[in-house]
């Protein structure tokens, strides 16, 4: 038995060492692989085996069990690592989904679109056919540019922004206002091309490849600049044109629109400069005239746009029928008429202008580029003023019908949308394309649930394109005309109103405003009254944002703690202050609520006044400094001190005391920038040097920081007051100053 056990041990003992030796490392594998290993490691109990009776101590040693728990825990490490990896693999992909689903709305409706909306959207879409066809096909008439382009206008914009806009009832296509500018432009460079020819005339296709590469560079210009507002966050200015200004633009291209289209319902032929005259040159010739009216024209333009317009107050008279409202009245315009001009050969018996044979392929790709003998000058201008145009007016609409139908709309993705649309189109010889009013309105009329109406109404147009044209042959051009001013009459129907409005309101300025770039568009041309419009609007805008926001604040004739501005307004009464108070737990910022001092617990009555403060100014600050407004500070701080109110004439003789003490309440100035700050740390300075006191109170964390940087108070500008009445009574107690 001894030796049977000595053997025995020995034989453990060999074993041992060799688990120890050379094949510890597939020990080691065999513990952490093993399913009998798993619970010695962790501390688990188990049943013991035939292999732990052979080998006992691998599995017991230290040696052996901190390299097993290290190997699991490495492998759980990986395991985690590995986990994480997968985690921020699917986080990351989450991320681009939602940027695609952001930036490409297509990819996030398309897939949750509802089948039961599909007939909604193909009626919706047919009816904007049936207006955006005739529209593009009368419009290209303004543009000077073969119909055919106004249908490619109306589709490769209309199909793009569908994929990429997040408007539902936008649509796009030409407008009245844009293609006359491109108009204006291509005629402005074909004296450029007659130029570089002259004596002899350039050919009709040299004069047709010209025109639509301008128009071309125009749409790829206008997408770039409108692309780079929307990706550098600066859709808000499409407000940076006044109503006013805006109004009397589309007046006076609505009136140029008119005078053009006249002359071709009534027949009369164009005059031998058309390419250098003006809007009111050609009204002169129009009307010097007027005995080469060629009668069946006249006769059948004229009755077009007299249905036209009986159609159109027949339809606001009766909105409750709406199969009358679903009625498309271009399109019986047009196929009525054609039928008319076929039967009765109007252009061969009659003389009449008609239609006439277009090719209707649809567009193949080209790279647009500035044609030879064009200013380059010029048709980046044009570009940038169809760019503010059109964007104005899609941003307008497309906000407009988004609030009507409950649902939002970004106007910086609206910019990125309409500019990829333009400079795509750009490369199927489009040129620029917008929102309209009209034709949105009919999509929402007709109830469209997405942007699949868009696509729809695309598709249709390559219907157009490929199948219609040929059955236009016989239509006669006066009935484009008519149209055309149909569509402008409507533009014109607002003004009435907004002059009625700016009347009854004495608003003398926008007024008058609006009626000069009115006459300015029509006495010298179009650029004209648009340019007028953008500059008078920005100068406008510079001169308001120069103007610090300041008031001059007085004492209560009631309470003393109690500061309220000296504007010549009636104090607040107490009931207006009681909804002050409660409507707000920190302090009014509202020019009539008063600026309270300590301790201040009552409410001013009705027939309190605000009186100065002899030798000390009070001044609010209401808005934030930043170098724009900041410039103007110096200047109406030394007007305040002379006259203690801004609307004194500055003629007059100066009627305050001398200065010893300027009080600046900074509740509204929340932030103030580095030039803004070197211009009031100036101020100090000067107040300073002329033994001026300069105090400030309510100062917020940020400002107050900007403060300490820049040594305000090594410059003599105190900011430790909580309130007016503690920085009154500094003065009182250490300056001898008396402010009773």
């Amino acid at each position: 038995m001894p030796r049977r056990g000595n053997s025995a041990g020995s034989s453990s003992s060999n074993i041992s060492e060799r688990a120890s030796g050379g094949d510890r490392g597939r020990a080691d594998a065999t513990l952490l692989n093993s399913s009998e290993a798993t619970p010695l490691l962790t501390g688990q109990s188990s049943s013991p085996t035939a292999s732990e009776h052979l080998l006992p101590a691998p599995s017991q040693t230290p040696t052996t069990r901190r390299r097993g728990d290290r190997l699991l825990s490495g492998r759980r490490r990986g395991q985690r690592n590995a986990a994480g990896l997968g985690q921020a693999a699917r986080a990351d992909r989450k991320w681009w989904v939602q940027r695609i689903r952001y930036y490409v709305p297509i990819t996030g409706w398309l897939p949750r679109y509802q089948a039961s909306n599909l007939a909604v959207d193909v009626k919706a879409g047919f009816m904007v056919a049936c207006l955006l066809v005739p529209q593009a096909l009368s419009y290209s008439s303004l543009t000077r540019l073969p119909p055919a382009y106004g249908l490619y206008t109306a589709l490769v914009p209309t199909l793009v922004y569908g994929m990429l806009g997040t408007s539902r009832h936008l649509s796009m296509g030409p407008e009245a206002l844009i293609s006359v500018l491109i108009g204006t432009l291509v005629k402005g460079q074909l004296k450029h091309l007659y130029a570089a020819y002259s004596p002899d005339m350039p050919p009709a296709d040299t004069v047709e490849q010209f025109s639509t590469a301008v128009a071309s560079a125009v749409a790829l210009l206008s997408g770039m600049f409108t692309f780079l507002l929307g990706m550098f966050r600066l859709g808000f200015l499409d407000s940076m044109i006044s109503e006013s200004s805006l109004r009397g633009f589309i007046s006076g291209t609505a009136i140029v629109i008119i005078i053009g289209q006249s002359r071709i319902m009534l027949g009369i032929a164009a005059a031998p400069s058309s390419v250098h005259s003006t809007p009111w040159n050609d009204l002169k010739f129009m009307l010097s005239h007027l005995d080469q009216i060629h009668a069946v024209t006249a006769m059948v333009s004229l009755g077009a746009l007299l249905f036209l317009r009986l159609l159109r107050v027949v339809k606001s008279r009766f909105k409750s029928a709406v199969w009358l409202q679903q009625v498309p009245d271009t399109l019986v315009v047009i196929v009525l008429t054609t039928a008319i001009s076929w039967a009765s050969r109007l252009g061969q018996a009659h003389g009449v202008v008609i239609f006439g044979q277009v090719d209707g392929d649809l567009p193949r790709f080209r790279l647009p580029h500035i044609p030879r003998y064009a200013d380059s000058k010029d048709i980046v201008s044009s570009a940038l003023t169809i760019t503010m145009i059109g964007v104005v007016e899609s941003v307008i609409v497309a906000r407009e019908y988004a609030g009507r139908n409950h649902y939002a709309v970004s106007s910086n993705r609206e910019l990125v949308a309409l500019g990829v649309s333009n400079a795509v189109g750009s490369t199927f010889r489009a040129y620029p394309a917008f929102g309209s009013l009209s034709r949105s309105k009919l999509n929402d009329r007709a109830q469209a649930k997405s942007q699949l109406s868009g696509v729809i109404t695309a598709l249709l147009v390559i219907a157009s394109l490929l199948g219609l044209l040929p059955y236009l042959y016989h239509l006669p051009r006066g009935v484009l005309a008519a149209i055309i001013t149909d569509a402008v009459i409507s533009l014109l129907s607002a003004t009435p109103g907004a002059i009625a409005f700016l009347f009854k309101v004495q608003a003398w300025s926008d007024l008058f405003l609006l009626l000069f770039i009115c006459f300015c568009s029509v006495a010298a041309s179009v650029e004209t009254g648009i340019l007028l419009a953008v500059v008078i609007s920005l100068i406008m805008v510079i001169k308001r944002s120069n103007m610090p926001r300041i008031k001059l604040l007085g004492r209560s004739t009631e309470n003393d703690n109690d500061f309220y501005p000296i504007d010549g307004a009636p104090p607040p009464s107490r009931n207006l202050l009681r909804r002050l108070s409660f409507g707000s737990s920190t302090d009014s910022q509202d020019d009539e609520a008063p600026s309270r001092g300590a301790g201040s617990r009552n409410s001013l009555s009705t027939d309190a006044q605000a009186r100065h403060i002899d030798g000390v100014l009070i001044v609010r600050i209401e808005e934030p400094l930043y170098f724009a407004n900041a410039g103007q500070l110096h200047a109406r701080l030394n007007r305040m001190e002379m006259y203690g109110d801004m609307r004194t004439h500055p003629s007059e003789a100066p009627r305050m005391s001398p200065t010893r003490a300027v009080v600046f309440d900074l509740i509204g100035m929340s932030d103030i920038d580095g030039s803004a700050l070197e211009i009031l740390l100036g101020i100090v300075h000067e107040y300073t040097r002329r033994q001026v006191r300069v105090l400030f109170v309510r100062v917020c964390e940020d400002v107050r920081a900007r403060f300490e940087q820049a040594h305000m108070a090594a410059a003599g500008g105190d900011y430790d007051f909580s309130d007016i009445g503690m920085a009154l009574l500094h003065l009182e107690q250490q300056l001898c100053i008396s402010t009773a």
